[in-house]
This record gives structure tokens, C-alpha cells and sequence, in this order.
């Protein structure tokens, strides 16, 4: 048997973590790595106590055809990135790795040209996450300096979407 490398081992981590995503459109899982050591994982659902949209049966976003990257202000959802944050001391994540995977819950395939959203973007960037990498393929993936989020901010142009 082949071994895997390593950003490819904590990718798959995080595509497990993602199993126990409660999204109707579109499941993610991330893990947050330091020194090749695990120090939080995340999926994304409904916050603690609240209906999931798996109980409910309906995506807001959804039902409003809401685009890809957009209105995340509707979403029902604690994304996994930030599940994964808020699992975690600061002190800890300063100069860590951010491991995420998503998959489109109709397709059952990688969501294309994943990034963070805008919202998880300022959280990414104040938590002191250095890297994050992204699955594009089941052995693919973008790597992504937080650095950019800030030389590059989107947000100054009014850019919608990922």
C-alpha cells in the first residue's frame, strides 16, 4: 500500500469530519493542525440547540436561489471552519495549518474553487491561522496563505461570491 502525504492525510480527516455536516447543500469539514499535531476539527450545522436543515428539510439559501458565496447572513449554518476555531484557544492556533474540505450535497462531488466566505475570511484572519489548504480533487488540493485575505481584500471592491 501506497502511504499518503501528509496535507492528503489531514485532508481526509477533515472530509470524515464532514459526515456529521447537517447541511442540505453543501457539507464541509476542516481540521486545524500545528506542529503535525490535531488541535481542532469542525463540520458545519446549525448552532448548539438550534434546528439543522437536515431536521427541517430546507436550505434557506436554497429555497431563495441564492448564488454560491453570497447572503451567508441567511444560512442556518455554523460553518466548519469556524466550528473548528471556536474549538480551539487562539494561543494555540497562531501559525497553524486550516484543512478543509466541501462537498456539493446533490452531486456528491468536491465543490469547485472552494474558498472561505467573506465572514470566515475575518475570522481566519483574526485567529492567526497561517495556511489553509483546500481539497479540489481526492489527491489535489490549493494551498492558501491567510496573507492573502488581507493584501487582497475583496471586500474593499463590493466582490460577491468565491
Amino acid at each position: 500500500m501506497k502511504r499518503i502525504d501528509k496535507v492528503n492525510y489531514y485532508l481526509d480527516i477533515a472530509e470524515t469530519c464532514l459526515k456529521r455536516a447537517t447541511c442540505i447543500r453543501r457539507v464541509w469539514g476542516a481540521v486545524i493542525v500545528k506542529n503535525d499535531e490535531i488541535i481542532s476539527t469542525g463540520y458545519n450545522g446549525a448552532p448548539r440547540g438550534r434546528k439543522n436543515c437536515t431536521d427541517l428539510g430546507y436550505c434557506t439559501r436554497e429555497k431563495f436561489n441564492i448564488p454560491r458565496g453570497e447572503r451567508y447572513e441567511l444560512c442556518r449554518s455554523v460553518h466548519a471552519e469556524q466550528n473548528a476555531i471556536i474549538s480551539a484557544s487562539r494561543k494555540d492556533i497562531i501559525g497553524s495549518s486550516l484543512y478543509m474540505v466541501g462537498i456539493d450535497s446533490t452531486t456528491g462531488k468536491y465543490v469547485q474553487n472552494a474558498m472561505p466566505c467573506a465572514m470566515c475570511k475575518r475570522v481566519i484572519i483574526n485567529s492567526g491561522i497561517e495556511k489553509i489548504y483546500i481539497r479540489d480533487t481526492k489527491t489535489k488540493y490549493r494551498e492558501v496563505l491567510v496573507s492573502e485575505f488581507i493584501e487582497n481584500d475583496e471586500s474593499l471592491d463590493g466582490i460577491l461570491g468565491y
